[in-house]
């Protein structure tokens, strides 16, 4: 299953954790991703992993 946004795609990103004697390790920042019900275009309703951003921008519209 991935970690990634089924309305904009936002996926996970990566980068360095830094220490204080500057040592670098490698690590992920992943999106916080919600499971929600959502009406589709054609009426129905259907499961998804969405980000929490999509979900307060109103990209989803939650069933009545």
């Amino acid at each position: 299953m991935a970690k990634k946004c089924q309305i904009c795609g936002k996926g996970p990103v990566t980068g360095n954790n830094v220490s204080h004697a500057h040592n670098k390790t490698r690590r992920r920042w992943l999106p916080n991703l919600k499971k929600v019900r959502m009406m589709t275009d054609s009426g129905g309703v259907t499961k998804a992993r969405v980000c929490t951003r999509c979900i307060r921008s109103g990209a989803v519209v939650k069933p009545a």
